[in-house]
């Protein structure tokens, strides 16, 4: 069962890659081609490497959406696609620290985890010795970027820095930090005993993906050095991201009358944030002789987009209050919207990235 998932996976990311890329096929030259094979060999990793933590099938697909076709992934078609191809092996070289070795070798999965890191400074090496530089050296994060997160289409349009996973996304990517960060509940109100174990259990399981995502993101806004592109390292946090929407999906669905507040909360953030593009489409409708208009329904078609993540919050939050365990409606609200904003959302960046 598990190989016929994979294979499904597989032939949807291709499939969807395929869709996007071909209206330019025809003026790409040899090394563009690999721009659908980015998407999919970077979609189809974050989804292997998803299935350690997320159980479900579909919230995982997503997971592995999220990545290969996410803004990060997408945006880096404006540079040399061997950069995309980078940014696409990263979930594979993670695999061997997740899956690998067990019992008295586990101690190897630290040396392991360093893979992905030492791939990138590996990479561009090579790279400059060959004087290539598949994405200018001197790009970096800088603060202003991070707005992109929000509104990632309008930055497309701008031509800036991309960053973020869409609109919907960002409620289980909420739901998905606040899972991952529960056990240190018991390390405030657990007794001495409970505050042991669980202190053993994050050195172990919640440490480690913290300074891997902490080090990559403080990476990204750091200055160039040995030839490296800092904002590269972006992409391991996307990766760690992009696994957190798959398992907040997960926790959405099998939520329980006790985490109705997070459910609620997701719906109140994405209500606001449809709130804040509303008002931002104001503003630019308002500017001189109709010149911003394209932003302001970009910025319109960002808050629809919002307000459909609102509403399935809203929803879901109603299904768990009153205790109705329907799991396929559930995933069904989460997915639908989910799906609609990638498609539409990934349509327009490499539309605007190439």
């Amino acid at each position: 069962m598990k190989y016929a998932r994979f294979a499904a996976a597989a032939l949807i990311y291709c499939a969807f890659a395929v869709y996007l890329y071909q209206p330019y096929f025809k003026n790409f030259d040899r090394w563009q081609h690999l721009l659908t094979l980015n998407a999919c060999l970077g979609s189809l990793g974050c989804y292997v490497l998803s299935r350690r933590w997320v159980a479900g099938f579909a919230e995982s697909f997503f997971a592995g959406a999220l990545y290969g076709f996410g803004p990060f992934a997408l945006g880096l078609g404006k540079f040399h696609p061997t950069a995309g191809f980078l940014v696409a092996a990263i979930p594979w070289m993670f695999c061997p620290a997740v899956f690998g070795p067990e019992g008295r070798w586990r101690w190897l999965r630290v040396p392991l985890a360093a893979l992905p890191f030492l791939a990138i400074l590996l990479f561009f090496q090579v790279s400059a010795s060959f004087a290539l530089y598949p994405v200018p050296i001197r790009l970096k994060l800088h603060f202003a970027d991070l707005t992109g997160m929000l509104t990632p289409l309008a930055a497309a349009r701008r031509q800036k820095t991309l960053i973020g996973f869409y609109h919907v996304p960002i409620a289980p990517l909420i739901m998905g930090i606040a899972m991952f960060l529960a056990p240190l509940r018991l390390l405030i109100t657990g007794g001495i005993a409970q505050r042991v174990r669980s202190t053993a259990s994050l050195a172990t399981r919640r440490f480690g993906i913290i300074a891997i995502f902490a080090g990559a993101a403080a990476l990204a806004f750091c200055d160039s050095y040995l030839d490296i592109s800092p904002i590269i390292f972006f992409a391991i946090s996307t990766l760690c991201c992009s696994i957190l929407v798959g398992a907040g999906m997960q926790g959405l669905v099998s939520a329980g009358p006790a985490d109705r507040k997070w459910i609620l909360l997701t719906a109140i953030v994405m209500g606001i944030l449809a709130i804040v593009t509303l008002l931002l489409a104001t503003k630019y409708f308002q500017s001189f002789m109709g010149m911003g208009d394209a932003y302001a329904m970009l910025f319109i078609q960002t808050a629809n987009m919002y307000i459909l993540g609102a509403i399935a919050g809203g929803i879901l939050f109603f299904v768990a209050r009153a205790k109705l365990r329907i799991n396929p409606l559930r995933l069904a609200l989460l997915c639908a919207p989910m799906a609609l904003d990638i498609f539409l959302g990934a349509t327009f960046v490499v539309d605007k990235s190439l």
